[in-house]
């Protein structure tokens, strides 16, 4: 909650976000209750929130299908780890859904802002260095590999021939004609990933979104934002049905069921 000034206090920073006060709260230069809500939808709403600019329709548009496309994907970790903590604490709705978004990273959920900077690099490099995007995309794959690092936004264990949400998106951002030098670079890359590997590597939906979203301008800094936001929509559900459906124990009982002690044993006394 915003705290009213107080002349003991001393402003030393600034925000352009947003001013509380009596009668209306202004959110980056706009009255939210006059001229935002019931205006704009939320993904155009979240859009302003970043920018401070109301979005343009093939970036409002591109948002929500990357959010879709990565809100609900089963019973993955982040889906697990929230189910079974409230499962734990029935009380705690926000403590489980902070479970489930707390191990967002390279690996699950941020691997989109790993492969977004990918490309980013490569599109650098090929405008400082003058050199074809296929050696360069070549070479970052054999560097990836040479060094044993994931290369992000490729492989999935369910979708081993390809993953249909990202064939998806990028079918959308052709035909909504946002596909630029990012989607380019992307399909680049992965023309490149089986002449590294020698072997198919399809890309996944982690691939994709972020090509589409920086071709739609939106800010490479906030990446990571969107499956966080997409998938914490998933898990107010997953969570709503864990009250009557409770599986969380389940979970937990299966993984005791799926692993074996292989310590050592207590000393015969």
């Amino acid at each position: 909650m915003s705290q009213p000034a107080s002349s003991a206090f001393t402003a030393s920073g600034s925000s352009h976000m947003a001013r509380v006060e009596p009668d209306r709260i202004i959110v980056r230069g706009l009255d939210l209750c006059r001229d935002v809500i019931g205006q704009q939808s939320f993904t155009a709403y979240f859009l302003f929130l970043l920018t401070g600019s109301a979005p343009s329709e093939k970036l409002v548009k591109a948002v929500d299908a990357t959010l879709i496309a990565i809100a609900e994907h089963g019973l993955v970790p982040s889906v697990q780890a929230a189910r079974m903590t409230l499962a734990a604490a029935p009380d705690a709705m926000q403590g489980a859904v902070a479970a489930g978004l707390a191990g967002c990273g390279p690996v699950i959920l941020g691997a989109s802002e790993t492969a977004g900077h990918l490309l980013i690099t490569l599109l650098a490099q090929a405008q400082a260095q003058q050199r074809p995007l296929e050696d360069l995309a070549r070479e970052a794959l054999q560097s990836l590999r040479a060094n044993k690092q994931a290369l992000p936004g490729f492989g999935h264990p369910v979708h081993k021939q390809a993953d249909p949400r990202a064939d998806r998106l990028l079918q959308l951002a052709d035909a909504w004609e946002i596909s630029g030098e990012h989607v380019a670079a992307l399909r680049i890359l992965a023309s490149q990933v089986q002449p590294v590997y020698g072997r198919p590597f399809p890309m996944n939906v982690s691939a994709a979104i972020p090509a589409v979203l920086l071709d739609a301008e939106f800010p490479a800094g906030a990446l990571r934002g969107i499956p966080l936001l997409a998938r914490t929509a998933s898990l107010v559900a997953h969570l709503l049905e864990e009250q009557s459906r409770s599986i969380g124990f389940k979970l937990a009982a299966a993984a005791e069921l799926a692993m074996r002690y292989d310590g050592p044993e207590p000393r015969d006394v």
